[in-house]
């Protein structure tokens, strides 16, 4: 009976544990009209951390603290350029899960293309030289050159 006892006292105690190291949900805004601009914010900006996630989804430790920054940004009374110009300044154009369309980002999508289209030009431009080489007759010998290669030739004979 006292192992029994025993045995769910300790069962308690390591399930009551549980919950303490379960995440804390982030403490909403008083106002929901701020929240719901919070949570709109949260979906456009990238967790630096998982990367694919917004920072609505994740639970990264930077993801609670960039949603804790839009947070105070939107208490602060600064609208939704501001804040996610704000968070922008700090961590660049990654920490947007839609950047905006700037030389940087037509470069970065645009380069394959130019690589893939430099590839074939290349290789066309190969193609027609050694094709034109290949198409073109040899220039007959001069005398010169005819009777030192029989006297070349004439040497190796045995």
């Amino acid at each position: 009976m006292r192992r029994i006892a025993r045995a769910l006292w300790i069962a308690f105690a390591v399930l009551a544990a549980v919950p303490a190291f379960a995440l804390g949900v982030d403490p909403p805004l008083p106002d929901p009209g701020q929240e719901a601009r919070a949570i709109e914010i949260h979906k456009a900006l990238r967790c630096l951390v998982c990367q694919n996630q917004s920072i609505h989804d994740s639970n990264a430790g930077l993801a609670v603290d960039l949603r804790r920054i839009v947070r105070e940004r939107i208490q602060a009374g600064d609208d939704d350029a501001q804040v996610v110009g704000y968070v922008v300044a700090r961590y660049g154009d990654w920490v947007l899960l839609k950047p905006p369309l700037n030389v940087k980002t037509a470069l970065l999508w645009g380069a394959p293309a130019i690589l893939i289209l430099l590839g074939i030009v290349t290789v066309r431009s190969f193609h027609r030289r050694n094709r034109a080489l290949a198409a073109a007759t040899p220039t007959p010998l001069s005398t010169h050159e005819r009777k030192r290669l029989e006297r070349l030739i004439g040497e190796d004979a045995p």
